[in-house]
């Protein structure tokens, strides 16, 4: 199971928020760049990347912070947060991204995920943000009627790489990782999914790995910043 570090950027910086809440935001680095590389550092294989402002927006924001994380990380980097059309794909993608995430998108234009990932192939994610099992878009400031288990299994045959479910409540909150609702999902998908939301510690990890689901992998922030999770031990007891 592979652990991705998050850097979550808003006004170039490298940020937590507490349950998806944008005027509840910890700064943790304002060199988000030296802040990979750091993560790279102790062993990290994948970097998430969340571009906050962009969420919100509609459209890339911070992308002065993620070149530079690009340029100084030789590690596959995935990035969500304001990508919401076929252009934007292909400029993040020609930056050297390796995996673009789409999440407003996914309910609002799903068409536009199908053709995403056929001419990506292998390079296109789909988030999936939720408050009681219900996906929230647009930064997760509007709350849909549509259930996680609904929206996985729409992309199915679409060839989308994986899914990065977040539970919004767990978020920040480092109170753990809604384990119950991230296996049913792993179980009711035939396409890989990634854990996001609460992962506050080495035993949420292996709780996690050991959920008895085919997990890809799951995404911790806050921890790690804290000295919560330990990166580089944390990535020793996933290998064994």
């Amino acid at each position: 199971m592979i652990l991705y570090p998050a850097i979550d950027l808003k006004d170039g910086q490298c940020v937590r928020l507490y349950k998806g809440a944008m005027d509840q935001a910890t700064v943790f680095n304002d060199d988000p760049a030296a802040q990979a590389r750091a993560f790279a550092d102790q062993g990290a294989e994948w970097m998430h990347l969340v571009d906050l402002n962009g969420a919100f927006a509609g459209k890339p924001v911070n992308g002065g912070a993620v070149d530079a994380i690009l340029a100084a990380l030789d590690i596959p980097c995935q990035l969500g947060g304001g990508i919401r059309d076929m252009a934007t794909i292909e400029t993040w993608l020609s930056k050297g991204l390796t995996r673009v995430i789409l999440g407003t998108v996914a309910v609002e234009d799903p068409a536009l995920v199908r053709q995403a990932a056929r001419t990506f192939p292998g390079q296109i994610a789909v988030g999936i943000d939720a408050r009681s099992g219900r996906v929230a878009t647009r930064g997760w400031a509007d709350e849909t009627d549509v259930m996680i288990t609904d929206l996985a299994r729409a992309f199915e045959d679409a060839g989308v790489a994986a899914i990065i479910y977040t539970d919004i409540d767990r978020d920040g909150a480092m109170q753990g990782p809604n384990i119950a609702a991230t296996a049913a999902l792993a179980r009711a998908t035939a396409i890989p999914v990634i854990a996001s939301g609460g992962v506050s510690s080495l035993a949420d990890l292996i709780a996690l790995r050991d959920c008895g689901a085919p997990l890809n992998g799951a995404i911790s922030g806050r921890a790690l910043y804290d000295g919560k999770l330990d990166l580089a031990r944390a990535l020793a007891a996933l290998k064994t």
